[in-house]
């Protein structure tokens, strides 16, 4: 599976009977990553058959305690279970002197190392990059600093019509070549066939944008531009808009406004008021605004394809 978001929790600062506090874990082009790690969070990975062993890449996007009150017991799970290989966590820097001081007094020495990686929230920076993925941070604009997140493709392969690579004789040692674009060309015999007799185009990268805790701010739409699948926020509904502003959070009713000046194929919502029991009327409301917009909730799956 090239891409497949599944949501841990929807839940904003107030857990629910069925709504964990926020975490979402996503598989993207065969890495393992989680994004932020709500109280729960393995618990859900659990339910919803999800390896804690293959996680790679851990994104916290701020201090708040419903977005990082999962992981000390996450990293201890994973240590009682004989973890041994590095795990990488993107976050600020005071997320590793409170995950140190606990390391330190609990008596706990991990068998695997943690590497920190500190992010900042002041503009955009690409914090993550090989050969297939790129994440970037973008400032979020909250009570502390946030920071969002930019999953995308670094590069997109063309797919190789292999009937007529059989019928120009191509021969295999050219394929990542003719993936990446190029037309074949034999030195030898001066043969040259143009790459779009021999590949199909391959489609829109991957990309999915994570907006986390955040007032409403058309810079956040700047910063995902395009972007296929988006998560944003949407504590309340726009008639709280004057609680949304006052704790730096958005309506349903903005998120879906972000979405639609960001050009995105598709919205989630999700971090939804415990007020709320009923969740079908944040969703109409953001559907006012654009209509591809769909609830983040617990174990639901989104997949991207090709």
């Amino acid at each position: 599976m090239s891409f497949e978001l599944t949501i841990l929790g929807s839940s904003s600062a107030t857990p629910t009977y069925d709504r964990f506090p926020t975490s979402q874990h996503l598989v993207m082009l065969d890495q393992h990553m989680l994004i932020d790690c709500g109280e729960g969070a393995q618990i859900q990975m659990r339910r919803y058959k999800l390896k804690r062993s293959k996680l790679r890449y851990i994104f916290i996007s701020h201090m708040h305690g419903d977005h990082i009150l999962g992981l000390p017991g996450l990293l201890f799970s994973m240590n009682l279970l004989q973890r041994t290989e590095p795990l990488h966590i993107f976050g600020p820097p005071e997320l590793f002197e409170v995950l140190n001081l606990l390391i330190r007094h609990s008596d706990n020495q991990l068998r695997y190392e943690v590497i920190p990686h500190y992010t900042q929230h002041n503009k955009p920076e690409i914090i993550l990059e090989n050969s297939t993925l790129r994440v970037t941070s973008f400032p979020l604009y909250h009570r502390i600093p946030t920071t969002g997140f930019l999953f995308t493709e670094t590069e997109k392969l063309r797919k190789l019509n292999s009937e007529a690579c059989k019928q120009h004789n191509i021969p295999v040692t050219s394929y990542l070549d003719l993936k990446r674009g190029s037309d074949y060309v034999n030195s030898d015999t001066g043969i040259h066939v143009a790459n779009e007799l021999l590949t199909f185009d391959s489609g829109k990268k991957l990309s999915y944008a994570y907006c986390s805790d955040t007032v409403f701010d058309s810079r956040v739409a700047e910063s995902v531009k395009d972007v296929r699948l988006m998560y944003h926020e949407a504590t309340f509904m726009h008639d709280k808009l004057l609680r949304a502003q006052e704790t730096m959070h958005t309506t349903a009713k903005q998120a879906a406004i972000i979405a639609k000046e960001a050009n995105a194929e598709k919205l989630l919502i999700g971090h939804f008021s415990s007020r709320y029991d009923d969740l079908t009327e944040l969703l109409h409301e953001a559907q006012t605004e654009f209509e591809n917009t769909e609830l983040a909730l617990e174990g639901r799956r989104f997949i991207l394809t090709d």
